[in-house]
């Protein structure tokens, strides 16, 4: 087993409260426990300096993300371009230790080191997230950047080849990859903040939705969910999560069976998680893997989602999948009347612990070094 290893990751990893940081944060966390020495370097962007981080990493580096906007300019997609600082590949060749850069946002190291173990982790097909993300965004000129990215990084991908090998985040991802020509692909799913499954035998009275109510896709699943479920259903529903937008809140206080939770701290999020009888999940995006779901797994009961939700991974065995108001309506009525057993309970437990755990995902990337 290798004793040290540099992880280049794009933000801050602390506090762990959105999707990309969640999976470098624990990943972090799960690699220390088996005894790797790990120095971290970072990029500041929107985040201070986090101390907290010292608990897993032998040291941390930060680098100021370089967003003037010329970056935008060239070939390079911007993601790229604003983190290629000259100190971190200076503090990178000090030494022979492998490095794992964290995103195709860092690979831009790929182009100054060479002769060196580099991995990368693939936290999603990078071009395909941003082509979905164009397609959602309302604001013009938010959606010109994101549809030149898109394109930037499609060009862009195939700098992959030139690492070691690439963890993708879904089976699905994995097979891109392998396509694209990479030297070694392997599949190794989100970290997250779960250690086991403490999901509730019996009913609860509530159907949930929870996810960052800020983002554009979560919006639609929204507006989607509002007009085509919790209005046509006598069932209670509670809309849970971060920043929810003023036409959001507007929508959904003018249905009377449907209560918005905005911005609940950890405790509360838990509470409503484990407490729901129905946690209800849409997606316009197959793109990664859906960190809300695993949470929803590891602590709720009954999951009913879309088939773009578990696209490309296994997590559609443990969920009930509908694509249409009709069949989810259908579907609803079923849960919201099945009470969650002791066996739904012990089949989570092994799907989960054989395939998602953070310590099989740590002797994923161990083994690999």
């Amino acid at each position: 087993m290798p004793k040290s290893l540099h992880i280049v990751s794009f933000n801050v990893p602390y506090p762990a409260n959105y999707g990309g940081v969640i999976d470098v944060y624990y990943r972090l966390q799960a690699l220390a426990a088996q005894g790797l020495e790990i120095h971290l370097h970072a990029f500041t962007y929107g985040r201070d300096k986090a101390p907290q981080l010292e608990k897993y990493c032998q040291s941390v580096t930060y680098y100021r993300r370089r967003m003037s906007p010329l970056k935008l300019l060239g070939r390079r997609p911007f993601i790229v371009n604003s983190r290629d600082v000259k100190q971190l590949i200076e503090n990178l060749q000090k030494d022979d230790i492998p490095i794992f850069l964290e995103g195709l946002h860092c690979c831009s190291v790929l182009e100054h080191i060479s002769g060196r173990t580099i991995f990368v982790r693939a936290h999603n097909v990078e071009h395909e997230y941003y082509g979905r993300l164009a397609d959602s965004e309302r604001k013009p000129l938010k959606r010109i950047y994101l549809r030149s990215d898109a394109r930037k990084l499609r060009r862009y991908e195939p700098i992959l080849l030139k690492a070691s090998g690439v963890f993708a985040v879904t089976e699905a991802d994995a097979a891109h990859f392998a396509k694209l020509g990479c030297k070694n692909v392997w599949l190794m799913p989100s970290s997250h903040n779960n250690n086991q499954v403490v999901s509730q035998t019996g009913i609860g009275d509530y159907v949930l939705y929870h996810a960052d109510l800020s983002v554009p896709e979560n919006i639609q699943a929204v507006n989607y969910l509002a007009d085509n479920i919790f209005s046509k259903t006598r069932y209670q529903y509670v809309v849970a999560g971060r920043n929810p937008h003023t036409r959001l809140k507007s929508k959904l206080s003018t249905i009377p069976n449907v209560k918005l939770v905005s911005d609940p701290d950890d405790e509360t999020m838990s509470r409503l998680i484990t407490d729901a009888q129905v946690i209800i999940m849409v997606t316009n995006q197959p793109t990664g893997l859906k960190l809300k779901l695993l949470n929803s797994l590891y602590a709720g009961r009954h999951c009913l989602v879309n088939s773009l939700m578990v696209a490309g991974t296994k997590l559609g065995e443990m969920c009930t999948v509908a694509d249409d108001p009709g069949s989810q309506l259908k579907a609803l009525d079923r849960l919201m009347n099945q009470p969650m057993t002791e066996q739904d309970i012990a089949i989570r437990k092994s799907l989960l612990g054989d395939c998602y755990s953070n310590e099989s995902n740590a002797r994923i990337l161990i083994d690999a070094l």
